[in-house]
């Protein structure tokens, strides 16, 4: 049999039973649809969790510390002469909170102090205005960023033309050069983001100059497990730490074994939901062969003038194997549409459960690889709980199939 007139015959067998064939193929069409909504939802996840975490350069490293002998610039000039090779960017971090009031509103006001190179290592931009330069941080001038949403907090909206205005903390005024996209969650009318030079933040407001939070940047991600461990080496030595006191004080981390833990952990919870959803498609299955057993019966005669007039047994077996494979895609492609645009009707749920900063959106994400998969995983199902009723077709004695009432 021309492989032109296998595949002519098998549409025309299931176009004969189109309900049945539908409703046959519904387990496969839910299983596989829940497969690509959670493999496309947890791609989307991973990649909008990255972007709100900061991580999306894997050559960040964060050192934290929290010993009795405090981290101070000169420190920080050590650790760059000494791990010139691993590093080409190393800024200071220190925090503070205290009230920061524009003039008809005062907020509670979250106060970080760096350098100017902070943003562009945590991928934070501009929106509005400019940063502080170099020169600024020198002198350390009392000039402010304030994010989106603590310009909205302050200003009445978030479109507001915060650059130029003044803002006062403690009892001192700093003028705003510039705002950064939304950082932190949807904060309300509560709170503000504001980012000074670390130099104005311990001269003006915590009267310190120790670092909480050390950022840098690596000059290759290619051996970042090996740079953080030279650089908790490097702290260690410096800071003349124990073992326990390293254990239980020093932090030191990088961009990369976050977003590995990550996948790490959406690997997981994608191995789950695909187990769970493995029972639908064992269903389908199933419904399946009962479909094509059910063809078999009703087609004995069909059969036996067939193989009458010269059909081999694996012509017979070709051809239902074929329908079943047919039936599977079919539900394959189906599932992959649905699981696909319903993923996009969960994504905004998915926002909230995670409590994602305010304006952020989850975009499912599905590629090749996985279609690809999907796909073979039709065919095996096809071939598995097909076959069995092909090859109970093929076995049928022509004269018997004839006589079949």
């Amino acid at each position: 049999m021309k492989a032109s007139d296998l595949v002519y015959e098998t549409v025309s067998a299931l176009r004969a039973n189109r309900v049945r064939s539908l409703l046959t193929i519904l387990g496969v069409v839910i299983g596989i649809s829940a497969v690509i909504a959670m493999t496309a939802l947890i791609g989307g996840i991973k990649m909008s969790l990255v972007g709100e975490m900061g991580l999306s350069q894997a050559r960040l490293v964060t050192v934290n510390y929290w010993g009795e002998r405090k981290i101070y610039m000169n420190d920080l000039e050590a650790m760059a002469k000494d791990l010139s090779d691993d590093y080409e960017t190393i800024l200071p971090m220190a925090t503070t909170s205290t009230n920061v009031n524009s003039a008809t509103k005062g907020l509670q006001g979250s106060i970080y102090g760096t350098k100017p190179a902070y943003f562009e290592v945590m991928n934070l931009n501009i929106v509005q205005g400019q940063c502080f330069t170099e020169e600024d941080y020198e002198d350390g001038d009392q000039l402010v960023l304030l994010d989106e949403l603590g310009a909205k907090n302050l200003f009445g909206s978030e479109a507001a033309n915060a650059v130029g205005k003044t803002l006062r903390i403690g009892s001192s005024e700093y003028r705003i050069v510039g705002v950064v996209e939304k950082s932190g969650g949807d904060r309300g009318n509560e709170s503000v983001n504001v980012y000074m030079p670390f130099t104005t933040l311990s001269q003006r407001i915590t009267a310190s100059n120790s670092i909480e939070t050390v950022f840098a940047m690596a000059r290759s991600e290619e051996d970042m497990d090996g740079v953080a461990t030279r650089t908790k080496q490097w702290f260690i030595k410096r800071l003349s730490l124990t073992d326990e006191m390293a254990d239980n004080d020093l932090w030191v981390t990088t961009s990369k074994s976050i977003i590995d833990e990550l996948n790490t952990m959406m690997s997981s919870f994608q191995a789950l939901m695909t187990v769970v959803a493995s029972v639908s498609l064992v269903v389908g299955g199933i419904g399946i062969m009962n479909m094509m057993l059910t063809n078999v019966t009703e087609r004995i005669r069909e059969i036996g003038l067939r193989k009458a007039l010269g059909a081999r047994a694996r012509d017979i077996t070709r051809q239902f194997l074929l329908e079943s494979i047919f039936l599977t895609l079919s539900g394959g492609i189906i599932g992959i549409v649905v699981g696909y645009f319903g993923s996009y009707g969960i994504a905004g749920l998915v926002v909230n459960a995670l409590n994602m900063t305010s304006g952020s959106s989850v975009t499912p994400v599905l590629d090749l690889q996985t279609m690809l998969l999907v796909t073979g995983i039709c065919i095996a199902i096809g071939v598995v709980f097909g076959y069995y009723p092909a090859r109970q077709a093929a076995k049928l004695d022509p004269v018997e199939s004839l006589h079949y009432q």
